[in-house]
């Protein structure tokens, strides 16, 4: 009798604990696929350069790659969900602060925006290995499907809210603080029920984490290579795709939306692609495939001259970025036997991979203010793809980081 009457409260726990992770997930992107659409508005209003207008969305990366290494001792001294109510109240106090018409505001409020992303792009990984140790593809489809689609209509609305409606980037900015307001209330619950639901995995996640050994290990480094290089291409087609559309015609409002298209598209393959990459021991065909549809869109962008060409290409992009990153999350999970060797991929694959994601919009608006043109930053970036490639094959081996 006993146990009929807890099982409700452990599913109820658990219904509660999912739908936490999604809310986590809707936080991951939206304080940075809202500035793309925005970038040129933002940058006219408050004076900026090309390449400072590029740190908007480089400084989060940076942000990533200094935290990274960092969160998950955070996680061990206040307890996961302790850490993730840190994250989320950054993540609330950043986007308010740089919502602010003061350039001084506007990057130190993105820089604590990426602070708390950090500490929750780092210890979810490791909370999916925890808690579903037996569902890790499943759900990092799950949240990674649902930070899809609000970096999706983050893109989407921004031009929208900011021009349609008439009140203006800061508003476009600041409305993002609402997902993660109701994150802080499910986490608070998550938080005050830990004790009740630790287990066996949890215990060996808390221990002390260290060692330097993940450091030396040439899959880890594969696999950070992996994250770094795709992430690249991420944030700099977040930050430059909508300017790149315009220089076809289309209009800032249209080019937002192709922005939010680009990743609507993509929502199916970033479910899929986890779930299958867990039932091989190998992922070099995902791998391959994700690389041809990358190569051949940004190749359109560089060679097409149409709107039908620029619709094609911008599709071909869509899969390639949206199979790319669930699969880089896989190999934090796939690729670690324990989940606190997984936090510890976490936190290197993603401080290391996030040092060479923070290079590339600045990178790239800094070759368009020295050439006028998109031809030679469509190029770089083609060749970045053909290195995700070579990476991917490396982390794609049947093989664990510390054997």
């Amino acid at each position: 009798m006993e146990r009929v009457k807890q099982n409700p409260n452990k599913q109820f726990y658990r219904m509660i604990l999912v739908v936490g992770i999604i809310f986590l997930a809707f936080n991951l992107r939206p304080a940075i696929t809202s500035v793309g659409p925005l970038i040129g508005i933002i940058r006219d209003d408050v004076g900026l350069s090309n390449w400072s207008a590029g740190m908007l969305t480089s400084l989060p990366l940076i942000a990533f790659a200094i935290v990274s290494p960092i969160a998950p001792r955070l996680g061990n001294r206040y307890s996961n969900e302790g850490a993730m109510l840190i994250g989320l109240i950054l993540i609330i106090c950043g986007v308010s602060i740089r919502s602010m018409s003061f350039a001084a505001l506007l990057f130190l409020g993105t820089l604590l925006a990426g602070v708390g992303i950090a500490v929750l792009n780092v210890l979810l990984p490791g909370i999916i290995k925890e808690k579903f140790p037996l569902k890790v593809g499943l759900m990092t489809s799950v949240y990674s499907t649902a930070m899809g689609v609000f970096a999706a209509t983050a893109s989407g609305v921004s031009i929208p809210i900011a021009s349609g409606l008439g009140w203006g980037w800061n508003i476009a900015l600041l409305i993002w603080v609402l997902p993660a307001i109701i994150g802080v209330f499910i986490w608070i619950y998550l938080h005050k029920k830990r004790r009740e639901t630790t287990t066996e995995n949890e215990r060996i996640y808390a221990e002390k984490t260290g060692g330097g050994r993940m450091w030396r290990s040439p899959m880890a480094w594969m696999v950070a290579l992996y994250m770094g290089s795709q992430s690249l291409l991420f944030y700099v087609t977040i930050s430059w795709l909508p300017e790149i559309l315009i220089d076809y015609g289309v209009g800032e409002a249209t080019a937002g939306w192709m922005l939010s298209f680009m990743q609507i598209i993509g929502l199916p393959i970033s479910f899929i692609v986890p779930v299958i990459a867990e039932k091989f021991a190998t992922q070099w065909g995902i791998v391959i495939f994700l690389a041809v549809c990358g190569i051949s869109g940004y190749t359109g962008l560089l060679v097409g001259n149409s709107h039908v060409t620029m619709v094609v290409s911008v599709v071909l992009i869509g899969i390639y970025l949206a199979g790319c990153f669930p699969l880089a999350l896989a190999f934090l999970g796939i690729r670690a036997k324990t989940a606190k060797q997984s936090a510890e991929l976490s936190g290197m694959a993603q401080s290391l991979g996030y040092i060479l994601a923070a290079v590339g919009p600045i990178f790239i608006g800094y070759l368009f203010d020295m050439t006028h043109s998109w031809s030679v930053p469509l190029v770089t970036i083609i060749i970045v793809a053909v290195f995700v490639m070579l990476f991917g094959i490396g982390a794609g081996r049947n093989k664990y980081v510390l054997e």
